[in-house]
């Protein structure tokens, strides 16, 4: 063999060699995550310090989701917890006030403050329940409808034009990292005996006894005792 053909084989060899390196170095990246908001970080970070930064970023997300909602709604009276409300009677329909504290997995003295301020806005009504006498359904009056109907229009403008980076199946895969921390929390919640609570939510007291204490007009029924207004909610939502 010639000196010439010893070196081409040799050649041959390390570009090989080379490749197959590149690869082995892309198919580790691609198997082990690395946290990219870690600093310095050096190796792959194991699943549980990832959940943990999705953890460590929900509670100051979930503030400024609120200041967010909160601006959007100046001028309407409305607060963030009141958005929640009117948009969990815009998907679920008409349900009593018990049912939507379950809907939002919090207890239900807030639920009926922001149902009773609603109702003062003429933005929810409550309507005879022909499944309980005493429990009444709560649902959206044509000024409610229309005014979370636009509301959510502009978020969803809004939601289009600074996330349209991420793909569908990135917010699905959110969603589900999201449901399955929610799964468990709330098992160790409840194995805890930990109540779930809004804090800083209008007003400083709840109703604790009929569930039809509100004082809200029924449609179709006389209800002419008036009752106290709910405490009037200061600042923004929980600050």
């Amino acid at each position: 063999m010639s000196v010439d053909e010893v070196d081409v084989q040799t050649d041959a060899a390390t570009v090989t060699a080379t490749e197959a390196a590149a690869d082995t170095e892309r198919d580790a990246g691609a198997a082990s995550p690395v946290d990219p908001c870690a600093d310095g970080a050096a190796g792959p970070a194991p699943t549980e310090e990832l959940l943990y930064s999705v953890i460590r970023r929900l509670w100051p997300l979930h503030r400024t989701i609120v200041r967010a909602v909160e601006r959007e709604l100046a001028g309407t009276g409305m607060t963030a917890g009141e958005h929640a409300l009117l948009d969990a009677l815009r998907t679920e329909g008409p349900r009593t006030v018990p049912q939507l504290a379950r809907i939002l997995e919090l207890d239900r003295q807030p639920v009926q403050r922001w149902v009773n301020h609603a109702a003062e806005l003429g933005l929810v009504v409550a309507a005879t329940n022909p499944a309980h006498r005493r429990s009444s359904l709560i649902k959206l009056t044509a000024e409610g409808d229309e005014l979370i109907r636009g509301v959510q229009e502009f978020e969803t403008t809004e939601l289009r034009r600074g996330l349209a980076d991420l793909s569908a199946a990135e917010v699905a895969t959110a969603l589900r990292v999201l449901d399955r921390l929610g799964e468990e929390f709330r098992h160790l919640a409840s194995g805890s005996g930990v109540a779930s609570k809004e804090p800083g939510v209008p007003g400083s007291s709840g109703t604790n006894g009929d569930p039809d204490s509100s004082g809200i007009r029924r449609s179709g029924a006389d209800n002419s005792q008036d009752t106290p207004p709910p405490s009037p909610h200061k600042g923004q939502h929980g600050e």
